[in-house]
């Protein structure tokens, strides 16, 4: 996961989705969790880094939640 929560749960997008692509790649990381706002910045990606990544797309803290914990988000 890479990005910044605020205190009221909101996702904000960070820079270097390329290169941290790239070093998950080196690191053995095969599922991301990456800022909504950085969707785009993402499908910019040539192909061939973006293979074999499951992605997930996070705007507020509860999306994140059950992807890291498994557990249900509660609203």
């Amino acid at each position: 996961m890479t990005g910044e929560i605020t205190l009221t749960g909101e996702v904000f997008p960070v820079g270097g989705i390329r290169e941290k692509l790239i070093a998950a790649r080196r690191a053995g990381i095969r599922e991301i969790i990456l800022p909504e706002d950085n969707r785009g910045e993402f499908e910019e990606v040539p192909e061939h880094v973006r293979k074999g990544f499951k992605v997930h797309f996070a705007s507020r803290y509860l999306d994140v939640l059950p992807l890291l914990f498994g557990t249900a988000s509660r609203t």
